[in-house]
């Protein structure tokens, strides 16, 4: 993990990976719920992940097969803040908000178990 600005910028500079990063600010999700969520490949998932991820803005972590990402507690209010001051009125935020609602409520029975220690 790196703490170069450069690379920070470049994880919140993508629009998937912002779209990847407001989900997981309050719910740790697994790259399978993040893929189910913005309809997308896990494969790209998670790339995207993993640029977040070494930027150091994630946590994570382990369950049996599945890693579960949050976004790092130091940087929670950095995120929030940036949401406030140049997110207005986004629809695709609020759809992956509202799948994300839907994809939480049926996790139990998926086949993800969910996280044991980054619960919100």
């Amino acid at each position: 993990m790196t703490k170069n600005i450069v690379h920070f910028s470049r994880a919140l500079a993508d629009p998937t990976r912002w779209r990847i990063i407001r989900l997981v600010l309050a719910d740790a999700l697994c790259v399978c719920e993040l893929a189910d969520i913005l309809e997308m490949p896990q494969s790209s998932v998670s790339s995207h992940v993993q640029v977040i991820r070494k930027a150091g803005l994630l946590e994570s972590e382990k369950c049996e097969k599945w890693t579960y990402f949050r976004i790092e507690p130091k940087y929670r209010e950095l995120v929030g803040t940036l949401e406030k001051f140049f997110e207005s009125d986004d629809a695709v935020l609020k759809t992956d908000a509202a799948r994300a609602r839907t994809r939480l409520g049926v996790r139990e029975t998926s086949c993800c178990p969910g996280p044991k220690s980054l619960k919100s």
